[in-house]
């Protein structure tokens, strides 16, 4: 039978949003959107709603499902402080 509850699953939908932002904002866009000068607020938004459906899925009694998407969140926030947030020397 296929088991819902897996932490591959929670990497997939972790995975989700943070793709569909960098696709609109570095290939759609070509990187010059800026909201209020700040170049990691797009991706920071799609990382927040990570945490909403990371919420739900907690609610919901799916504790791997919310490892994997706390995974994907953490790692994605490291690479847009490196890469985004970091003056270019």
């Amino acid at each position: 039978m296929f088991k819902v509850n897996t932490i591959t699953r929670g990497v997939i939908i972790g995975l989700i949003l943070p793709a569909i932002a960098v696709f609109i904002f570095l290939y759609i866009l070509k990187g010059d959107f800026l909201i209020y000068n700040k170049p990691g607020i797009p991706y920071l938004t799609a990382v927040f709603l990570n945490l909403l459906i990371m919420r739900y899925c907690a609610r919901k009694g799916m504790d791997k499902i919310v490892i994997g998407i706390v995974a994907v969140s953490f790692l994605f926030l490291i690479a847009v402080f490196v890469f985004k947030l970091q003056p270019i020397r």
